[in-house]
């Protein structure tokens, strides 16, 4: 399946259950990259418009691009709270944006299902001299308590092929060859979703890889979610802890040789 197609039938999920980034992004470019209100932002990959609204709530002008048709219409329902966003079709690889035309690109949670030899010529192009490139990506806890094990176990047993996605996903050296040899900086943020048992079914069916209802395997996975939280839930809720991870730098030269297409 295309990478641009694997989210179609889960948008819903992914909307109402993936988490949000903290605030303190914003707060971190504004004084690290001299982001202001007039500043011209476009979010690569923008999907449902997680990221995207965060910097919406502040004011800011911002340009989703989306090439997955539900998961875009989705975010352009949020063009009624925040006129000042646009939506339109592309790829991290054709944006279809103007030549020195963005101060700040972000991308979350998407990096690793793009040609990245071809995206940094692609962002390289419609960046100003001075513009800006954030990679953001909420990565889950995985290990250290029986919770965060044991959702780890329930995408093992379940997840058609989730040790290929997981392992696909760019590591802090894949990541620091993107922006080489500018340069790059890297700020974590704690972050954390409080679930109650509909919204951690949400969160596992909101996963490319995992079954969805009317797969024959579902009825299994939903029966091992349901003993998860009752074993670990308090007072009706789990948190499921993420740490929120942003390399920032910028773009100013061509080379880079080390990356792999």
């Amino acid at each position: 399946m295309k990478p641009t197609e694997r989210f179609t039938s889960r948008v819903d999920s992914y909307r109402r259950h993936r988490p949000h980034y903290p605030q303190e992004i914003v707060t971190l470019l504004e004084r690290e990259c001299g982001l202001h209100r007039s500043s011209a932002i476009a979010d690569i990959a923008a999907g449902t418009g997680l990221l995207a609204e965060i910097f919406l709530e502040q004011d800011y002008p911002v340009t989703a691009i989306e090439p997955n048709d539900a998961m875009r219409e989705v975010c352009r329902e949020l063009i009624a709270e925040y006129p000042q966003l646009q939506c339109l079709s592309g790829t991290a690889e054709a944006t279809g944006l103007g030549d020195n035309s963005i101060d700040l690109i972000t991308v979350a949670q998407a990096m690793h299902w793009f040609d990245l030899k071809r995206t940094r010529t692609e962002f390289r192009r419609i960046l100003r001299p001075s513009g800006w490139c954030a990679v953001i990506y909420n990565n889950r806890r995985m290990s250290g308590d029986s919770f965060h094990e044991g959702y780890e176990q329930i995408l093992a047993d379940f997840g058609r092929d989730y040790a290929a996605v997981r392992d696909s996903h760019l590591t802090p050296e894949g990541i620091a060859a993107f922006f080489a040899p500018d340069g790059m900086k890297e700020v974590t943020f704690p972050n954390a979703q409080d679930l109650d048992l509909q919204g951690l079914e949400g969160r596992v069916l909101s996963s490319s890889y995992m079954p969805q209802p009317g797969h024959p395997r579902c009825d299994a996975m939903r029966l091992a979610i349901a003993d998860l939280f009752k074993s670990e839930e308090r007072n009706g809720h789990v948190r499921m802890e993420y740490e929120c991870s942003v390399a920032y730098g910028q773009l100013t030269t061509s080379a880079f040789d080390d990356i792999e297409s």
